[in-house]
């Protein structure tokens, strides 16, 4: 009888953790936005800016971008997704200076042709203004980091297409993704800045 109330209690036991992790899952699959919103390059854009020879700053450009973005609530919040750029699109409007971006000094882009930022969480702050974190992968290194978000707003417009923009803004350390060429200045400091300042701005429309 002792080992017949043992057996039966443990099969109540596995049954009870099996029922946890199914509705552990299910839960997860629940969370998991379903909304696709697609992505309209044409009134996108990715920036940058950094510092160069201490006194001025040097402006560029990535002009092969996607956006794989889902989304269910009306703010936001729930937005899951990973923004991917093609590191060979840089464009700073000097060739010779693209094409020495894109060696092995910086980008190497051979080896890794992609930046990518997989959202983890978009949080509301006040209005228009959020958070992002996400997880930003450079010349192979990951690192988590927590950018400024504008959220525009969810819009109809003439042609029947329900839109949406979201502006991040914010510093990026490109010295702890392992970017660290540089050179002095004979007057003291260095050529290139260490933190680079960039934009995002997406426009997507809502997939029918």
């Amino acid at each position: 009888m002792h080992l017949l109330n043992t057996m039966t209690s443990w099969v109540g036991k596995k049954a009870t953790i099996a029922a946890f992790i199914t509705f552990g899952f299910l839960s997860a699959q629940a969370q998991t936005p379903a909304t696709v919103w697609n992505l309209d390059k044409s009134h996108s854009a990715v920036s940058f800016e950094i510092d160069h020879m201490v006194i001025s700053e040097v402006q560029g450009k990535f002009n092969e971008f996607t956006a794989d973005v889902k989304a269910d609530k009306a703010d936001f919040t729930d937005v899951k997704g990973t923004i991917t750029i093609a590191l060979k699109s840089i464009d700073t409007d000097n060739d010779k200076r693209d094409e020495h971006l894109r060696s092995a000094d910086f980008f190497d882009v051979e080896k890794n042709p992609n930046m990518t930022f997989v959202i983890k969480k978009f949080t509301k702050v006040s209005g228009k203004q959020y958070k992002v974190t996400g997880d930003l992968t450079l010349n192979g290194i990951t690192k988590t980091v927590t950018l400024n978000a504008k959220f525009g707003g969810i819009i109809k417009d003439p042609w029947g297409l329900t839109r949406t923009g979201i502006t991040v803004t914010g510093e990026i350390d490109r010295y702890a993704f392992g970017l660290k060429y540089n050179a002095a200045l004979e007057a003291g400091g260095l050529t290139i800045g260490q933190k680079v300042n960039i934009k995002v701005a997406l426009e997507f429309t809502k997939a029918n």
